[in-house]
């Protein structure tokens, strides 16, 4: 009998040069059921919110709380990396994200709501952290189209989520909300059915470390982190508050899921063009132009009314929410020994700071009311620019 050649026996370790449009698309569509599950909260925080008599600083709380098994997110990358557990985490946290997800429309209390939020976000984080590395994984040399079809499904999740929340909760009751746990449980089969065990990579025994991770990204992480700063105020504002600043302003909470679904839509329109055209217009130029209009889109918003309102509202959606495929991409093409703890350390540097900008924002709400904060936001998203200027360089 002839052995293997070894070459052979290691070809799985590495990217095949082909787009697996199938797998890539069925990771993406695992976003979109993970995601739609943790849009659940911005469209029904009005309702928590009269229920439970909270502040608009303590719901931003719960956004931040949320974020806080982030911190973890390089260890869980080097635990993917390093066991090569990565399919079992993809296959199994839309469930677990599912389950807390479901029932924080009755929560008895303020206490439990945060214990519901914080075991949620551990499991965001167990998705989040291997799922990029295994669409980079199936997309070759177009990284930034995988991230583009992997990050539009989240940004579906979060256009169709505030809709698809209040009809729920219009049909079925807070009581009876649970029962959109299905959707999540099916999801998981079929990525267990699609995700054949053979894709994780030969080097699972081996023993990376996160300073390893982090030398070998570090001459992008660096500025990577200013822009994720720079970009936090933008993103969380708008993310976490654009359902209550309409609500208020209208007094129709349907308006306000509209609203927050046609800031997502044109989100998806701009994740969908931003990764595919990194990959022919280069990484650092698309994420020079979208960070330098979105503060100005964001601004105008805060200052005008009516239809020319509606219309910022739509560029920042566009805008702010297409630099993430970019950013991803940036990644994974520099972290060739440890993909999953760089993207971990991404993902924990995102995750950190947009935390604290929520509660930062809620609490500018609070003294100075919401015009304020958007404004504020916008002035915070132009200190991106010298961190793009340094990436460029």
């Amino acid at each position: 009998m002839t052995m293997p050649d070894k070459t052979t026996a290691q070809a799985s370790e590495f990217p095949t040069p082909e787009f697996q449009t199938y797998r890539v698309t069925t990771i993406a569509f695992a976003h979109f059921v993970h995601d739609l599950y943790t849009s659940f909260l911005a469209p029904l925080l009005p309702l928590i919110i009269e229920k439970l008599a909270l502040t608009l600083s303590q719901a931003g709380l719960l956004s931040m709380v949320m974020q806080i098994p982030s911190l973890a997110n390089p260890f869980i990358g080097l635990f993917a990396d390093n066991k090569g557990l990565a399919r079992w985490l993809v296959i199994l946290a839309p469930t677990l994200t599912a389950i807390p997800m479901s029932v924080i429309g009755i929560a008895p209390s303020y206490g439990m709501l945060l214990v519901l939020v914080f075991v949620a976000g551990i499991s965001v984080s167990l998705f989040h952290v291997p799922a990029p590395v295994t669409v980079a994984r199936y997309s070759g040399k177009f990284k930034g189209r995988g991230m583009s079809f992997f990050m539009t499904g989240g940004e579906l999740a979060r256009t169709m989520g505030p809709i698809l929340a209040v009809a729920a909760v219009s049909v079925l009751g807070l009581a009876r909300f649970h029962f959109i746990l299905a959707l999540a449980l099916a999801t998981s089969v079929l990525l267990f059915i699609t995700l054949e065990p053979t894709q994780e990579p030969l080097k699972a025994k081996r023993r990376g470390s996160l300073t390893q991770a982090y030398k070998e990204v570090r001459h992008i992480l660096n500025p990577l982190a200013g822009i994720l700063s720079a970009r936090a105020m933008m993103h969380g504002s708008m993310g976490m508050f654009l359902t209550v600043y309409v609500e208020q302003a209208t007094g129709s909470l349907w308006l306000g899921g509209t609203a927050l679904t046609l800031y997502e839509a044109t989100g998806v329109a701009g994740i969908l063009s931003a990764g595919t055209l990194s990959d022919r217009l280069g990484r650092q130029r698309v994420l020079f132009w979208a960070l330098t209009v979105a503060p100005v889109s964001i601004l105008l918003f805060a200052l005008t009314s009516g239809w020319i309102q509606v219309l910022w509202l739509l560029i920042t959606g566009f805008t702010v929410l297409s630099t993430t495929p970019v950013m991803l991409a940036l990644v994974q093409e520099n972290a060739r020994e440890n993909p999953a703890a760089a993207n971990g350390l991404f993902m924990m540097i995102s995750f950190a700071v947009r935390s604290l900008a929520v509660v930062a924002a809620g609490a500018i709400a609070d003294v100075f009311g919401m015009n304020m904060m958007f404004i504020v936001s916008a002035l915070a998203g132009f200190t991106a620019i010298p961190f793009l200027i340094k990436l460029k360089k």
